[in-house]
């Protein structure tokens, strides 16, 4: 069994506190402060501040240059943002934790090709952070081998519910697994993820047609703005309120969490990613 580090379970205590740009904007500044503050620790951070009406925020990147620096960049990304009226503990602090403890591994042990790692902000506002870096991205013709989005990673459960419950019969109907979200262009490196993570935690592959259009569900993260701009993306996710009653709820709290799960999915991203 998989061991949370205790530098994981650190973020996770920092990072699960109160934190939405207008019911906690306090909290947001912590906890902006505090993922800074971890980056920083491992390289130079860029941050990226932004506006939307009356609402302004930050994406933090750090950039590490991979084995082979001139390789097209891996994104790797997760919202520090919380709910409305929710310490959010898997969502999305379990997702920035990962995005912290893979910074620290990858930063000692470098993978083949560089790594991006992005916090995003006001993703709760819809997605509002990834869509301005995807959309510069875009703007400045900026290729990338893929984009990750760390969408919720720490909750098990003996239940599993899907959009289309004839999904059940394909992925079981247990809340067991880690899900991997792709659109058709990721088809290739899908596969290869799966496989490669399924040697950790147990992984299942959902490759999805017209950036998701047809199926909503699967478009609630920070890959999606990256779909619709055309870029290879994924999303990792423990299936968010497809699983998870604790979705959007004060009762969102760590010790609901399956910690041992959240530390053999990182381990998994952690192989998995760098193979790529």
């Amino acid at each position: 069994m998989a061991l949370l580090s205790t530098t994981c379970r650190k973020d996770l205590e920092a990072i699960a506190i109160p934190r939405h740009a207008s019911w906690n904007p306090v909290g947001l500044m912590a906890v902006r402060s505090y993922v800074r503050e971890q980056l920083t620790a491992l390289g130079a951070v860029e941050e990226h501040p932004f506006r939307h009406g009356s609402h302004e925020g930050v994406n933090l990147i750090l950039k590490l240059p991979g084995l082979h620096p001139r390789s097209l960049a891996l994104l790797v990304g997760a919202h520090y943002d919380g709910p409305l009226q929710s310490v959010g503990a898997d969502d999305n602090a379990s997702g920035v934790a990962a995005l912290l403890e893979l910074g620290r591994l990858w930063s000692t042990s470098p993978p083949r090709r560089p790594v991006w790692l992005v916090a995003f902000d006001l993703e709760e506002w819809g997605l509002i952070g990834s869509s301005v870096l995807a959309a510069q991205l875009k703007a400045e013709q900026q290729r990338l081998k893929l984009m990750v989005s760390l969408e919720m990673l720490a909750y098990t459960s003996d239940q599993q519910s899907y959009t289309n419950p004839a999904m059940g019969r394909l992925y079981g109907n247990r809340g067991d697994f880690i899900a991997l979200v792709a659109n058709a262009r990721a088809g290739l490196m899908l596969s290869q993820l799966t496989r490669a993570m399924g040697q950790h935690v147990a992984t299942k592959a959902l490759p999805v047609l017209r950036a998701g259009l047809d199926v909503p569900a699967v478009r609630r993260s920070d890959h999606s703005p990256f779909w619709d701009l055309g870029y290879n993306a994924l999303m990792v996710t423990d299936t968010s309120f497809l699983r998870n009653p604790h979705y959007h709820q004060m009762s969102d709290t760590i010790d609901t969490l399956d910690l041992p799960f959240l530390a053999a999915v990182i381990d998994g991203l952690e192989v998995a990613l760098a193979q790529l």
